[in-house]
């Protein structure tokens, strides 16, 4: 082999048995192949919790909310106490302890209040 012939099939991915595929073409391709993945792996444990705010441990109170709480408070940056309040607002009517959720409301929201914004005069 010459060098040019080393050179151009180098240079030449058709040469190396290689096909150009179109950007629309790889991804009719990638979608296909993710969509059979997903059917082969439906009801496993890889499809069904794949990540950590996809599971709830201890209850399903958070279950039906359309908006996840941890979401929330991580999209809108909000801190420890403000996350609280967040999440006891979230659950007080549906995991039986309404009362004391909004008992804890209150006292993140005073807390929140004597921290962030100083003791009343």
């Amino acid at each position: 082999m010459s060098d040019k012939e080393s050179e151009e099939s180098w240079i030449n991915p058709e040469d190396r048995g290689w096909k150009y595929e179109s950007y629309r073409d790889y991804m009719k391709r990638r979608n296909k192949e993710e969509e059979l993945l997903k059917r082969n792996l439906q009801g496993t444990y890889e499809y069904e919790y794949d990540n950590a705010t996809s599971k709830q441990i201890g209850g399903d109170h958070y279950k039906n909310c359309a908006i996840q709480p941890i979401d929330y408070i991580v999209k809108n940056n909000l801190d420890f106490l403000e996350g609280n309040v967040v999440k006891y607002i979230t659950r007080h009517k549906t995991k039986g302890e309404g009362r004391k959720d909004i008992e804890k409301v209150i006292h993140y929201a005073e807390l929140i209040l004597e921290l962030k914004y100083g003791k009343e005069k």
